[in-house]
């Protein structure tokens, strides 16, 4: 089990005034860290903001005051497997079906009982926080109103019929062997997150968890200029290595040995006001008491078919409540899947009512543009 103790100090100081932070028990089996704003006054609409990999509910406190002052009550909770939440299982031969989407679904909903709501405004995901929102959304509409997703398009469920454009073939073993053979031989991100080897790999880095998070961070982010994303014309080895490596790695690196030469110069980093060395030690040290196992469960049940196929229950459903999506101009989260961006606005989500790529944003735009994102997600809830 994750352990509540040795909680690292300070972690409150890097807090706007208006955030707090308290946990919930008895959320289907966990105890929920959450941060909130806009709890002074009862009855106010839910927000409820999920966070991503390798992120926790401290990724949205640069969104969390503006949103609680235009009159909600907005939660983040750190979700099953990260942070200061516990009651998960950390093993790597442990439960993982209690990471499958299905049972985080749940967590969500257990969390929206737990507050003592019965429907949420809205549900906003960023990375895999996104599918998570999605998922809720296809599956519980009644409950939750409306979702914004942010750089992780929603392409829809996945087909119970075989070999439709799109669908069957991305988990094709075949696509694996593809990259490996290529001239410059590669592996995918989320197969090799999903390895016994990876966490280690990144939380006994020789370089540090801390010094590991800054260059990932900023190899992903709007400051690295080789990140100019474009279309991809189908899930072929061909064209998915025209990915950045921390999406499609070279075969005989790990993720760190991938991002140590992206470091930037102490300069860079003196000068980085979206995330400022104070508060990158927030996310250096939870990953550094924790490990990354947690966050990685989640790649693990995406990976695998049995976990997929429960997915294959919802074939053919879409998202029917609001809708819209945000990211970074300089995010590649935005194509990585051909076809899911399209997907999404044509066919997955019923009520799109808009598609924001945000400049001066890579992957991490609710950090890297707090102020077009709160601008964005209330032009939304508004509307």
């Amino acid at each position: 089990m994750a352990s509540p103790e040795a909680v690292p100090a300070g972690y409150g100081v890097t807090l706007p005034a208006g955030i707090r932070a308290r946990f919930i028990p008895g959320v289907g089996g966990l105890s929920v860290h959450v941060l909130e704003a806009g709890y002074e006054t009862a009855g106010r609409p839910l927000l409820l903001l999920l966070h991503g990999f390798p992120e926790l509910a401290y990724s949205w406190r640069k969104v969390m005051v503006p949103l609680a002052e235009a009159g909600y009550h907005v939660v983040a909770p750190d979700q099953r497997g990260y942070g200061r939440t516990t009651g998960w299982d950390a093993a790597y031969d442990g439960d993982l079906g209690s990471f499958s989407m299905m049972n985080l679904v749940r967590d969500v909903l257990a969390l929206v009982a737990a507050l003592g709501y019965q429907s949420v405004h809205a549900l906003v995901g960023h990375d895999f926080g996104s599918p998570v929102a999605a998922w809720a959304s296809v599956i519980r509409p009644d409950v939750f109103r409306s979702v914004v997703l942010m750089s992780s398009p929603f392409g829809g469920p996945p087909a119970i019929a075989a070999n439709l454009p799109g669908q069957a073939s991305v988990s094709s073993p075949s696509i694996h062997a593809a990259l490996a053979a290529l001239a410059r031989p590669r592996k995918h991100y989320q197969w090799y997150y999903s390895t016994r080897e990876a966490d280690a790999d990144m939380w006994r880095c020789p370089q540090g968890v801390h010094d590991f998070l800054r260059a990932y961070y900023h190899f992903k982010s709007a400051d690295w200029k080789d990140n100019r994303p474009c279309r991809l014309a189908s899930w072929t080895a061909e064209e998915i290595q025209k990915l950045p490596t921390y999406y499609v790695m070279d075969l005989d690196k790990d993720m760190a040995q991938t991002v140590a030469p992206e470091m930037p110069s102490a300069a860079h980093i003196a000068a980085c006001k979206w995330l400022p060395d104070e508060e990158l030690a927030v996310y250096s040290g939870e990953y550094g008491r924790l490990g990354f196992q947690g966050g990685l469960q989640w790649y693990r049940c995406m990976t695998d078919p049995r976990y997929v196929s429960q997915l294959q229950l919802f074939s053919g459903r879409t998202i029917d409540t609001p809708s819209c999506f945000i990211a970074g101009r300089n995010d590649w989260g935005v194509y990585q899947k051909p076809g899911d961006f399209e997907r999404m606005q044509g066919t997955a989500c019923t009520q799109m009512r808009g598609c924001h790529l945000l400049d001066g944003a890579g992957h991490w735009v609710q950090q890297e543009q707090p102020e077009q994102t709160v601008e964005k997600i209330l032009e939304f809830l508004r509307g």
